[in-house]
């Protein structure tokens, strides 16, 4: 058996994260940096990056780009290519939220989350997966829900159908890139604290949702960049396809 201590580490690797100006992409952005990886931070918002590019400096790479339009990802990749060189690790964490059910869901809305929630996984992976082949190793990270799993409990049509699909598109990538040495994995939090869960909801909507939770709180957005820092390591080439749940015990399969 090989001893761990030879295998590689994350240190110097190129990451690049989607949403990287929300709750959860900063703390995925902070963990990797931790790491010892130059990040990439993709957001439609520049201003949600600027504290992390300030706090990090040449460490990390802010670019503002609309991952639902394929030609804009593949401009903001060049600029990665000259910044920092090639990819490495690819977390796909961008999205936006739709509680609209079927009826209420109309032509425009479902357009929008799909580009958003699904669109822009794909388009990044095409960018990055010619040099992870070359490579032959790189780690591809999606986000899902469990919405996924549940068909949405407070979620609606388009996210939870949204979220499906990044699991499905993990699975194609997984059986696709596996013999490249690149992995795909996805992960299916389920009420992380971000403004959605302390803002977008009344205490007694909050208090509803913990009495349903065996752990009996919410997940913390640090608990989600561990999970991504998990499956980004070299000691985790033997899991791909997978979907881990992270959830508090909500759902158990």
């Amino acid at each position: 058996m090989n001893d761990i201590t030879t295998f590689p580490r994350l240190e110097g690797k190129v990451a690049l994260v989607t949403g990287a100006g929300g709750t959860m992409g900063r703390a995925v952005v902070q963990g990797l940096h931790a790491e010892g990886c130059r990040v990439a931070m993709v957001d439609l918002n520049p201003a949600s990056m600027d504290s992390l590019a300030l706090e990090h400096g040449d460490a990390v790479f802010a670019l503002s780009c609309d991952i639902g339009d394929p030609e804009a990802v593949h401009d903001a990749h060049e600029r990665v290519l000259q910044r920092f060189g090639a990819v490495e690790l690819l977390v796909n964490n961008a999205g936006i939220l739709s509680n609209n059910k079927v009826e209420a869901t109309d032509v425009a809305e479902w357009r929008r989350v799909m580009a958003a929630n699904l669109d822009g996984a794909l388009f990044w992976a095409q960018c990055v997966v010619p040099a992870m082949k070359a490579a032959r190793w790189g780690r591809i990270i999606n986000t899902s829900s469990l919405a996924a799993k549940t068909g949405g409990l407070t979620a609606g049509t388009a996210y939870s159908v949204s979220k499906g699909a990044m699991s499905a598109l993990t699975f194609s990538l997984a059986r696709e890139l596996a013999p490249f040495g690149v992995t795909a994995n996805a992960i299916a939090p389920a009420y992380v604290r971000t403004p959605m869960v302390t803002e977008q909801l009344s205490e007694a909507q909050r208090q509803a949702l913990i009495a349903q939770i065996p752990v009996g709180r919410f997940c913390e957005p640090e608990e989600f960049a561990h999970a991504v820092r998990f499956l980004a390591s070299p000691l985790s080439g033997f899991i791909t396809g997978e979907v881990l749940d992270l959830n508090g015990g909500l759902l158990m399969d």
